[in-house]
């Protein structure tokens, strides 16, 4: 069965998202007009708000991931993106980016914060942990937030 779904995320920053895929191994391929997905609808599943049948796999960006047959779309719609993928687990994307896209989601984040500091003129630290979590510290000049 396949389920288009959006990725609940805010995507305000293209290249913040080009650096999260960079950090993460995958592929952001600009100027893709179409994802791989299941190619078709199956079952009753509401689709994305906004988005009509006659779209499903149509996008803006895609992002490949690799040992995943299907990629995610990105849609621009004014000043935001809208990240949509196709969730069934034949597609193989939630075994490499997480449950609900996880992993992409952290990696836009990090990148999104670190992109945020620079532009202030902030310092930023990162520490990786072995659990997976990643500590992020800003210095505001005198001392480290």
């Amino acid at each position: 069965m396949s389920h288009i779904t959006k990725i609940e995320i805010e995507v305000t920053d293209l290249t913040a998202l080009k650096a999260a895929c960079k950090r993460l191994n995958l592929q952001f391929i600009e100027n893709q007009l179409t994802y791989q997905w299941y190619g078709k609808r199956i079952g009753n599943e509401p689709l994305p708000e906004g988005i009509i049948l006659e779209n499903l796999g149509k996008c803006d960006h895609a992002i490949k991931v690799p040992r995943a047959s299907y990629e995610i779309g990105i849609l621009k719609e004014n000043n935001r993106y809208r990240l949509l993928w196709d969730s069934w687990k034949s597609g193989g994307l939630e075994q490499v980016i997480g449950k609900g896209a996880g992993l992409l989601k952290q990696a836009y984040g990090i990148e999104k914060t670190k992109s945020e500091a620079r532009r202030k003129g902030y310092s930023l630290y990162e520490t990786s942990h072995k659990s997976g979590a990643i500590t992020l510290k800003v210095s505001l000049g005198g001392g480290v937030v």
